[in-house]
This record gives structure tokens, C-alpha cells and sequence, in this order.
């Protein structure tokens, strides 16, 4: 299969080099034609390792598969990068949240949705470095199991979803209490559990998005959820506390307002989740 990642920053870079080092085509999509084709990784799972890779503004030869990668605040202005002509296969976003699926369908032909689990940062353009014992991919939809096939071989963790809808409330009932206690504390996630009274805030997020999740016909797993957030290394930080530190757009509506809205249309209480939206914002 061949491959282009749009979006160049710590999952894109991430996915990009470790589908270059095993062999397959790689094209990353960057906004400055000046960015390194050599992507230098440093990974707790996949070792250190550097490889080189086709970079381009635009995508103009076809490929199997279009990875999106962006943020979620980025991604409108990154689309026209990315031609739906150009995407014989299908499109495997990446992003925080909920909504940005059924934007990418309005776009392309074929979606395969799926999430990572992995912590990233990006040094300089084409510096990837991976914290953490785990890279867990999941996909659905169109050639997801081939898909996962090639990403297994590269080191990554991969297999096929069940049901979409769970996959990605899966991943949000665990993202948005990480992202939204983190980035207002300022704390890892140890420092978070740390404090009672952020403890408290930590799992009412997380019940929260629960009860919405389930709300909407999500099979979320609770104990399965709260034992991943509870038992996560102390040391975690989320890509939102990172962004806020750095003066970035946050990901806010992507990660804490897919939770707010179909609570409102449920009539499920999300009032943990609208104080930290609100203070964040």
C-alpha cells in the first residue's frame, strides 16, 4: 500500500516514519516544503531510528491510504492539501473527538475512522519523540484490516474495531477528563490523582462522558475505562496540557464539546465537564 499522512506533527511524524522504515511508501503532506524529508524518532516501543521520506504541499499522485493527523483546530485549513481524488483507498483520521468523522465523510468517498493511543512530542520539524510503553492503534471501516496488517509490522499495536461508535467514545471517556484536569492544573496525571479534590474532578468527567457515551448506544466498558485512567503512568501529560503551554489553539470543542452537546440533546448532565470547558476556554 502507499501512504500519505497529513498533518507532519508528533502521530503523523510517529506514523509516517515507522510505515517508512518497514518498507512501504510514505508522502508526507506539509504546509512548508522546507520541512526535513528525514524523520528522526526517538521511541520507548520502537527504539531510535531515522529514515527518509517523500515530502510534498499537495498531494498529486495517488495513494492507498490518507492518514489525518492534524489537530482538530487545524484540519479545515489542511483538506485542500489533500485531494479526495487522490485517495484511491480510504481516509484513516486520527484526530481528538467525535465530530471531525462525519466532516471527513462530506469530503471523501471512503472513511475508516480510528484512534491512537500513544504519547508524542515533536521537537524540531521531523524530530518525533514517543514517551510511554505503548503505541495501540484502532481502525474501522474500509481496508481496516490490511490497514492494521501493515501497521503491525511495523512495531505498532493494531487491530479492527467492532463498532465505531465505541471505539471512539471509548477513547474520549479516557481523553477528555486526561486533557481537561491536566491542562488546567498544569500537573501530569499523577499530580492530578494526587489532589482530592482534582481526583474528584478527574472521574466526574470521566462518569460524565460515560453516561453520554452510553446515551447514544456507546458499549463503554467502566471499569475497563476507569482502570486505564487510574492506573496510567503519573508522569502522563495530554497533548491539550502541551498545547497551552506552548500558547496553542486548543482542542477544546474537538475533546469537551462532543460531551456538553449530546449531553444537552440527552438531557444527561455534564456539569464537571462544562466548568472546565468554560475555564479553559
Amino acid at each position: 500500500m502507499k501512504h500519505a499522512v497529513l498533518g507532519a506533527g508528533g502521530v503523523g511524524g510517529l506514523v509516517g516514519a515507522a510505515l517508512a522504515r518497514a518498507g512501504k511508501p510514505v508522502t508526507m503532506i506539509v504546509r512548508n516544503q522546507a520541512h526535513p524529508h528525514k524523520l528522526t524518532v526517538e521511541s520507548a516501543k520502537l527504539g531510535d531510528f531515522e529514515v527518509h521520506v517523500r515530502v510534498v504541499t499537495r498531494l498529486e499522485e495517488p495513494v492507498d491510504v490518507l492518514w489525518i493527523t492534524t489537530k482538530a483546530t487545524q484540519l479545515e485549513a489542511a483538506l485542500p492539501s489533500a485531494p479526495a481524488a487522490m485517495v484511491a483507498g480510504t481516509v484513516v483520521p486520527l484526530l481528538n473527538g467525535i465530530d471531525h468523522v462525519a466532516r471527513l465523510r462530506e469530503a471523501y468517498p471512503k472513511v475508516s475512522p480510528g484512534v491512537i493511543r500513544v504519547e508524542t512530542e515533536r521537537g524540531e520539524p521531523g524530530h518525533v519523540i514517543q514517551l510511554g510503553p505503548f503505541i495501540g492503534v484502532e481502525l474501522v471501516g474500509p481496508l481496516a484490516a490490511e490497514i492494521a496488517a501493515e501497521l503491525t509490522v511495523t512495531g505498532i499495536d493494531a487491530r479492527v474495531a467492532d463498532d465505531e461508535l465505541t471505539m471512539l467514545w471509548t477513547k474520549l471517556v479516557m481523553l477528555a477528563p486526561l486533557a481537561l484536569t491536566t491542562t488546567a492544573t498544569q500537573r501530569p496525571l499523577g499530580g492530578v490523582r494526587d489532589d482530592p479534590r482534582w481526583r474528584e474532578r478527574l472521574l466526574g468527567v470521566m462518569t460524565e462522558a460515560l453516561d453520554v457515551a452510553r446515551g447514544l448506544g456507546a458499549r463503554v466498558d467502566p471499569e475497563v475505562t476507569r482502570g486505564m485512567l487510574l492506573g496510567a503512568p503519573d508522569g502522563m501529560r495530554s497533548s491539550m496540557q502541551k498545547d497551552r503551554e506552548l500558547g496553542r489553539p486548543l482542542e477544546l470543542d474537538a475533546i469537551a464539546g462532543p460531551i456538553v452537546r449530546a449531553g444537552r440533546e440527552l438531557g444527561v448532565p455534564t456539569p464537571q465537564t462544562a466548568i472546565l470547558l468554560s475555564a479553559l476556554g
